[in-house]
């Protein structure tokens, strides 16, 4: 369709998000410039297919299969032990594959679920991409700013319907929060403090020695667009080992910080920020990763400021703490000029300033519950809409994180231009923004 006869679903994305600061949403929007052509319809069965077979991925495909209008049929992962596994669920359909291409050269799949270590997303998304399927993408989305726009840029040129794995979204309490914070009962809101924190100990995830890689996984696939190490058997361990190493991961920011900031984005509606200013570094832990293990960020945009505090060596969840034990906290506080929210995933308390804020009550609900992350996904599949959480509305999540591991590297604060997507007078950040990967494997420049 002709652009003038169609607005462009980047356009509509835009326009959508900044409505949905000021009233609410279904659990997704309209994308109508997918035309659909050879997609299911509402009566057909979901060809589906997965992208690196771990713990969160098979989650993932689970919350999927168990629905009658989805049949797996392709799994991809270069650990045979973790495909085998993942064909055996579903051996009356499922081929397996270890070259993630082959399979979506090769594969009868409509949507693909990619679940591997976050220094794969770009190349498997923007490949899924060109190849039409649609995408559950686990969170983080990227670990670098080159990365984040190509991706969005990826999905928005090939029109393919997305989802990001950060499942909080799809809980109740959010909505809640969300509608109380657009109610305007709280007054303006300039600061918004978020954290994350747990106790690994000195040890952290722990040592052990390098060795060479198990029978059956293709290490040097694994590792991919990465710099190569030694194999580490932490290193592979599950999802929340990652964490544990900067060049597969970016440390415990992008790994939680998408589930938790995801919240003030959402209910504020916010873009981008203009300013990043990260610190931290590894104090403590003397594992086998080379993570911070203490990371604090402050991004300024131009009405607000929003704080991220992540800590590895100490547990204090503030009003969230409980059982003086050590154990995971986190929490979002929104500070208004009649009172503070207080939220974590389940639970949301107000905190009136004095006798400013003279109603507390719940606004009237209006953005529906969620029948879950994935099946959000996989009605949308059919319906050609959006799902909130689609990567052209969470690339408003990621761009922040990224900057700030991009600004903990270099050890200053960058300027972000919100306009044209762009780091502003830093030269050496902004070379460094877009990743350079391994021999053979390049990166998608054209998607810049």
């Amino acid at each position: 369709m002709a652009e003038s006869e169609e607005m462009s679903r980047r356009e509509f994305m835009g326009k959508a998000t900044a409505a949905g600061a000021a009233v609410a949403v279904p659990y997704f929007v309209p994308s109508s410039a997918l035309g659909g052509q050879g997609k299911p319809g509402a009566n057909d069965r979901i060809n589906l297919g997965i992208i690196g077979c771990g713990n969160m991925g098979m989650v993932n495909l689970s919350n999927c299969s168990k629905y009658d209008d989805v049949v797996v049929t392709a799994a991809c992962d270069v650990w045979q032990k973790r495909l085998d596994r993942a064909v055996e669920k579903h051996k009356e359909s499922c081929t397996p594959y270890k070259d993630y291409r082959k399979m979506l050269d090769e594969a009868d799949v409509d949507g693909v679920i990619i679940a591997t270590p976050p220094h794969w997303h770009a190349l498997q998304t923007i490949a899924a991409a060109e190849a039409g399927k649609d995408i559950y993408l686990q969170k983080p989305m990227t670990i670098h700013l080159g990365e984040s726009l190509a991706i969005r840029n990826a999905v928005e040129e090939h029109d393919v319907v997305t989802q990001i794995g950060t499942q909080i979204h799809a809980g109740d309490n959010y909505r809640r929060v969300v509608e109380f914070v657009r109610s305007g009962k709280l007054g303006e809101i300039a600061t918004v403090r978020t954290f994350l924190v747990m106790n690994q100990g000195k040890d952290g995830i722990g040592n052990a020695p390098d060795t060479d890689p198990p029978a059956g996984l293709d290490w040097d696939f694994w590792v991919g667009p990465a710099p190569m190490m030694d194999y580490n058997l932490l290193v592979v361990q599950d999802a929340s080992h990652h964490p544990s190493w900067m060049e597969y991961s970016g440390g415990w920011t992008p790994g939680m910080a998408p589930h938790i900031i995801d919240l003030p984005i959402w209910a504020l509606g916010m873009d981008y920020p203009v300013e990043v200013s990260s610190s931290g570094g590894r104090f403590i832990i003397e594992d086998d990763g080379d993570a911070y293990d203490n990371h604090e960020v402050l991004w300024r945009y131009p009405d607000r400021t929003l704080t991220w505090m992540c800590s590895l060596t100490n547990s204090y969840g503030f009003d969230f703490h409980g059982k003086p034990v050590p154990r995971r906290r986190l929490g979002i506080y929104f500070h208004g000029l009649n009172g503070t929210l207080y939220s974590d995933y389940g639970t949301h308390e107000i905190v009136p300033e004095g006798d400013k804020m003279e109603n507390t009550e719940a606004p009237p609900k209006s953005i529906p519950s969620s029948p879950g992350q994935e099946r959000e996904w996989l009605d949308c599949i059919k319906s050609r809409e959006e799902p909130l959480c689609n990567i052209p509305y969470h690339v408003k999540v990621d761009v922040p994180i990224v900057l700030s591991l991009l600004s903990y590297k270099l050890g200053r604060s960058i300027s972000f231009d919100p306009e044209t997507e762009s780091i502003v007078g830093d030269k050496e950040a902004a070379e460094q923004a877009v990743p350079e990967y391994r021999d053979p494997w390049k990166f998608p420049k054209e998607y810049l």
